[in-house]
């Protein structure tokens, strides 16, 4: 296929996410004080998008406190550093069996919510994109599978839609875009996408460019992607998403290193990513441009 290359591009950073990253890197931000700052630091680094997750201060474990996203989402509005606010509802499906020959009862770290529950705090933020996990799938976290049924994604889409949010599909494998335009073709979701392409996540879609090439083609001509890499690889794929057409996504969610042997923080991703994708000949855009090209309109503080 000939090439595609895009030619204005935005940057997406992932601050935290919710992996148990929080023991192997001091960066890994904790409290909504300290992911507000990274997101702010990458966001006058070129990042025109954060996405955020909340953990526990103390602990770091992922969470789903509707006061911490206020407080981030506050944090963020009211600095002077403009960027896409993007909020995580990837939570809430997250199921833990038991021994093989006895997979029931559930065990601890389950947390199965209803579809409200796990968009609320986006009723309660109001942010201009949050996520959309397009399918179920095995983790290599022994016995725990991300869970999103059928019927979960479409209720969740709709009430996405109703607030204003604009979903971002997260495609781990290629039956996850099989569904997600099943949703467009449905009219729960609008036909002009937006996409995140997640390689390398064990256990979805590996990371080669094969893989990568059959996801991209299997993305509508009017939806936008952005695409990210796992691990080592995270800056490889900022190369191969802009010259595939797409954006790219970089952040301590994905990747804790900035070289072997070097922990990251967020803002040094995003800034490596920009020299990345502008030494190949394209152009970093920032969130006015984003919003223009997505359609979204900026939010202020919530009251």
């Amino acid at each position: 296929m000939p090439l595609a290359m895009n030619k204005d591009v935005f940057i997406t950073c992932a601050v935290t996410g919710s992996g148990a990253t929080q023991n192997r890197s001091d960066k890994v931000p904790r409290s909504p004080k300290q992911i507000a700052d990274s997101a702010i630091a990458a966001a006058k680094a070129g990042a025109a998008v954060v996405h955020c997750h909340v953990r526990d201060p103390d602990t770091g474990a992922p969470s789903r406190d509707l006061g911490m996203f206020r407080e981030v989402t506050d944090r963020i509005r009211d600095s002077e550093t403009d960027m896409v606010l993007n909020l995580t509802a990837g939570m809430g499906g997250d199921m833990i069996f038991g021994d093989v020959e006895k997979p029931l009862p559930l065990l601890d770290g389950t947390d199965m919510a209803g579809a409200s529950a796990r968009v609320a705090h986006l009723a309660e933020c109001r942010p201009e994109i949050c996520t959309l996990d397009c399918g179920t799938m095995n983790f290599a976290e022994a016995d725990y599978v991300m869970t999103n049924t059928p019927g979960m994604l479409t209720a969740m889409a709709r009430m996405m839609t109703d607030l204003g949010v604009k979903p971002e599909i997260e495609a781990f494998d290629t039956g996850h875009l099989w569904y997600a335009k099943q949703l467009v073709a449905d009219g729960v979701l609008d036909s002009q996408a937006l996409v995140q392409l997640c390689m390398g996540v064990p256990w979805g879609a590996p990371d080669d460019l094969n893989t990568f090439m059959a996801m991209v083609n299997n993305v509508p001509d009017d939806w936008t992607f952005s695409a990210f890499g796992l691990g080592r690889n995270q800056m490889a794929y900022v190369a191969a998403s802009v010259l595939a057409g797409g954006n790219v996504r970089v952040g301590l969610e994905d990747n804790l290193w900035l070289d072997k042997g070097v922990l990251a923080e967020n803002w040094q991703l995003v800034e490596r990513a920009g020299s990345i994708v502008e030494n190949i000949g394209a152009r970093v855009i920032g969130p006015a441009e984003v919003r223009e090209k997505l359609g979204l309109v900026k939010r202020g503080p919530v009251s």
